[in-house]
């Protein structure tokens, strides 16, 4: 996010450092979680900016080098795009790279009729189309009838497969032969749902997208071999509440451009919830994402320590709780599928640290 700034910056300053003209050519597409983000730039020895290539996308840019003074010129100039365009595309193109690279034509996931699940499901569709991606509702006895209308709305405005699959007969079955309850019994849950894509995937070869956002991923609010498995996972370098930013973006954006909203207002507004139980919501465990994410953002990207957070502003004992979370969930993380990087410290590649350790904050 904002790289592109910086990389401008860093540009003039060459340019005027070395009293010439500079041209910077960038790589554009996806590799693993890296996503290269073309906008080639080519600067004239007084800072001022010829032309800009297009932002993930390939572009062909023509410079006329005016011999007389060494200066470049062009009529070819990008404006720059806002932060939620270039976050959007960016995922995009790293999901569309990493399919077609790896030898897949199609993806699956599950849709819970939550936020996470139909931004990733339309990041997918811009991906790839639509009739590319096979989404499916997996709901239990505590699934709730607007979260699964809101699932299968969500797959009409894309124009995606759509299927449901009960979960509730194999859950049933292994509860007859284990004894579980509480925790373990919520994790069955999820888990069911990991064997169901993952064997739609064996079945017709999709890849199985895995739909946790980067606040999950930090406080390891998933079930591991649940909802976590997948061969890659779109926003799991996306906060929770710029998921949230995002999906109102991409919804504008339809609106502007005289399409279909594509997520369902109830899922943007609703409270989010795993359901796995009655009633329950993310607070039952985790602070307001609002908080949470600002201090995940004290903690992960800024590298701060606990005192340094509660001393600006933020209650202890819920900095001390965050804190916590983000250091035992290390081991969930190492296990985790990749996505793309969007932040300057991704979990896996940027921020890696021991999961044996006595470190605290």
């Amino acid at each position: 996010i904002d790289k592109d700034d910086r990389r401008l910056g860093l540009v003039r300053k060459l340019a005027d450092t070395q009293k010439t003209s500079v041209a910077y050519v960038n790589l554009v597409g996806g590799q693993d979680d890296l996503v290269f983000d073309g906008d080639s730039l080519f600067v004239n020895s007084d800072g001022s900016l010829v032309a800009r290539g297009q932002q993930f996308a390939e572009d062909i840019v023509l410079i006329d080098f005016d011999g007389t003074n060494g200066t470049l010129v062009s009529e070819h100039v990008n404006t720059k795009a806002d932060d939620n365009w270039q976050v959007w595309n960016a995922l995009v193109l790293g999901l569309r790279d990493y399919v077609k690279k790896n030898g897949f034509s199609s993806v699956v996931l599950g849709l819970s009729g939550g936020i996470d699940s139909a931004v990733v499901a339309t990041i997918a569709a811009d991906a790839i189309g639509g009739e590319n991606v096979f989404g499916v509702s997996m709901p239990s006895k505590y699934s709730s009838d607007h979260s699964k209308g809101d699932a299968a709305i969500l797959a009409g405005n894309i124009g995606c497969h759509f299927e449901t699959v009960t979960i509730e007969p194999m859950v049933q079955t292994f509860e007859s032969n284990l004894e579980l309850t509480g925790l373990a019994s919520e994790n069955l849950q999820a888990r069911m749902r990991g064997v169901i894509l993952m064997a739609m995937s064996n079945s017709a070869g999709h890849l199985t997208l895995t739909t946790g956002n980067k606040s999950e991923l930090a406080v390891g609010y998933s079930t591991i071999y649940g909802d976590s498995v997948g061969g890659f996972a779109p926003i799991k370098d996306v906060e929770k509440t710029m998921v949230w930013q995002l999906a109102r973006w991409r919804n504008s954006w339809a609106l502007e451009n005289g399409e279909t909203p594509p997520i369902p207002e109830n899922s943007i507004s609703k409270p989010p919830s795993a359901e796995l139980r009655p009633g329950q919501t993310d607070q039952d465990s985790l602070p307001e994402y609002a908080e949470l994410d600002a201090i995940l953002d004290a903690y992960v990207e800024k590298r701060q320590g606990v005192a340094e957070i509660i001393a600006s502003g933020f209650d202890a004992t819920t900095v001390e709780k965050v804190v916590g979370l983000v250091d035992r969930a290390e081991w969930k993380r190492r296990q985790g599928a990749i996505g793309p990087k969007i932040t300057d410290m991704a979990f896996g590649r940027d921020r890696r640290l021991p999961i044996t350790n006595k470190y605290k904050g």
